[in-house]
């Protein structure tokens, strides 16, 4: 019977190590979704882009992407994230679909641009660049390559 008790309060003590330990990397990971203003961004092709990912200014996290959806008319994904209070971000900046690296996630890249005019709350970028997938950059270059070897060169 003592073992049992034993058993049981270590069990215990483990589950609240696991606890302190999983709200420790949930603050520190800053995974919580930034609280600001919304704009959107249109784009042809997000893969990989999911719900919380980051938005970034020269590699800064700024804010989350917090939906994401289809446009019926134009077929293009629309984007909308939630940036800082503090970030105001003209008008004329680009947004882009980044990679972290050739295993990592993706994320919405800002450039700014150099424009007086400012988003606003529910604002739209207009400039967005598409992302390139490995699998269509490794295509290329297999036909590439392909082709060169079919051609002696």
């Amino acid at each position: 019977m003592k073992r049992n008790v034993i058993e049981t309060v270590l069990g215990a003590v483990v589950l609240m190590v696991a606890g302190v330990f999983l709200a420790f990397a949930y603050n520190s990971a800053d995974l919580r979704p930034i609280a600001g203003y919304k704009i959107t961004a249109r784009f042809n092709a997000v893969d990989g882009l999911t719900v919380g990912s980051d938005v970034r200014v020269g590699g800064v996290k700024i804010g989350s992407v917090v939906g994401q959806s289809i446009d019926l008319e134009s077929y293009q994904a629309v984007v909308v994230m939630s940036l800082r209070p503090d970030i105001s971000l003209p008008d004329d900046s680009v947004a882009s679909v980044s990679s972290e690296g050739l295993l990592g996630g993706k994320y919405i890249r800002l450039d700014p641009g150099g424009s007086e005019k400012h988003l606003a709350d529910g604002g739209e970028l207009t400039e967005t660049k598409d992302i390139v997938s490995l699998e269509e950059m490794l295509g290329k270059v297999i036909f590439l390559v392909t082709d060169e070897m079919e051609n002696g060169g």
